[in-house]
């Protein structure tokens, strides 16, 4: 199948030589990962920023010699109560957090100390935004909404108004509605040219009442969506019998937004 039932496409890209263009779109590529990466991006992004940033914050208490004036009251440090790695680790983290537990706190005599927590609350808070936008967005995709979706099993030909139609059901299950839907039908099938030339998986409308509007739903109540056969359909030529040993696909598009979100 070109769509599976469930609505993915059962396409991979292959040879694929500059992907240099997925980073240029980090967020899309970040929300477009499989849940278990994008988790363990989220849990990287904020780990090595305070690992670093922590880094950072015991390179200068090195090289200002707090380190080595832990018991002397009268020497001012850069950090109050920095000992050692693991706590300009915890201060990183109360830094970037905003928790500020007092124990470990700057002081006005460290400069480069000063411009460093400016630099990392700035970019504590540009990695908070990015990271939680990519989060929000990819929890409120609308897989999960196109579960309560159904479409009827089977399309059938019938006539109906004494015209010749393809007809398919839709209908919603949820009493949220979907705001300003729309629907349309592409036939996916190889063709081939009157100049020979061979196109693989070529995409032709079916219409479904794009002309006198009904392609637009209002989704409360199951309906039957309709294509009528005539000149200007694909289906025009196709007999039965060749209907039924005929390569081809239907695919359905369903559009709208959600009321409740």
């Amino acid at each position: 199948r070109y769509v599976e039932k469930d609505g993915k496409c059962n396409v991979q890209h292959g040879n694929v030589r500059e992907t240099y263009r997925y980073l240029t779109d980090i967020f899309t590529t970040l929300v477009d990962l499989k849940w278990r990466f994008s988790l363990l991006v989220f849990i990287l992004a904020y780990a090595v920023t305070w690992l670093f940033f922590g880094l950072i914050w015991w390179f200068i208490a090195y090289c200002r010699g707090d380190l080595d004036h832990l018991e002397d009251h009268a020497w001012t440090p850069c950090v109050n109560n920095l000992n050692g790695f693991v706590s300009a680790f915890l201060f990183s983290i109360e830094t970037e957090t905003t928790i500020g537990y007092g124990h470990r706190v700057i002081t006005d005599k460290c400069p480069e100390g000063i411009v460093l927590l400016l630099l990392q609350a700035i970019l504590g808070s540009m990695v908070n935004a990015f990271m939680v936008g990519c989060m929000f967005v990819k929890i409120s995709q609308p897989n999960k909404r196109a579960e309560t979706l159904v479409f009827s099993s089977h399309a059938v030909v019938s006539l109906r108004d004494d015209r010749l139609c393809l007809m398919f059901r839709v209908g919603d299950l949820r009493d949220s509605h979907i705001v300003e839907a729309s629907i349309r039908a592409k036939l996916i099938k190889s063709k081939q040219t009157q100049e020979g030339e061979f196109i693989p998986l070529d995409q032709t409308d079916l219409s479904v009442g794009f002309e006198t509007g009904d392609d637009r739903l209002f989704l409360v109540s199951p309906l039957i969506i309709s294509h009528e056969i005539d000149e200007r359909s694909p289906f025009w030529d196709v007999s039965r019998h060749q209907l039924e040993k005929d390569d081809f696909e239907i695919v359905v598009i369903l559009e709208g937004m959600v009321e409740a979100t």
